[in-house]
């Protein structure tokens, strides 16, 4: 299977999609660093964007082949994020789309800190908000919170079990 996590800059969604890569025994890719080891920090572009978002998907497709689950982490605010994925549904490979929301006021206070493989900050946060396309998908929303991570891992796998 593949799990999509998808959510804005600070939502938690990194810390929650490498925790359930970790619950799952699952391979993890996450867009940040798919962009750190291709040399494209600071390249933003919706070409760049859209270039390291296919790598993801080779990545994801390679651990597929391999009988392995992923964990997909990254923004995907664009539909076209999206339906690259949506490519590598088959009957015997499950995509579940999971979204990641936080109060703003804790998404300020997290990318105040520095962040070891994300450039982003809340400048960053605003200008994603406002290109935030809505998911055209079947998706569980998750509520961040300071200390919750158990229960939004116990929820994510239920929803995944019933699914």
């Amino acid at each position: 299977m593949i799990i999509i996590v998808s959510g804005l800059p600070g939502s938690g969604k990194s810390y929650f999609a490498q925790a359930l890569a970790k619950r799952l025994e699952a391979d993890y890719v996450n867009s940040d660093r798919v962009r750190n080891a291709e040399g494209a920090r600071g390249k933003y572009s919706t070409d760049d964007k859209l270039r390291i978002y296919q790598i993801m998907v080779e990545r994801s497709r390679e651990s597929v082949r391999a009988g392995k689950d992923v964990v997909v982490d990254g923004t995907f605010y664009l539909g076209a994020m999206i339906d690259l994925f949506r490519k590598l549904s088959t009957p015997s490979t499950q995509i579940y789309f999971i979204s990641v929301v936080a109060d703003e006021n804790l998404i300020k206070e997290r990318l105040a800190r520095p962040r070891s493989d994300s450039e982003a900050d809340y400048n960053v946060y605003l200008k994603t908000k406002k290109e935030f396309e809505p998911l055209q998908v079947p998706y569980l929303t998750l509520q961040s919170g300071k200390d919750n991570i158990d229960e939004m891992l116990t929820t994510a796998l239920d929803y995944i079990r019933k699914s």
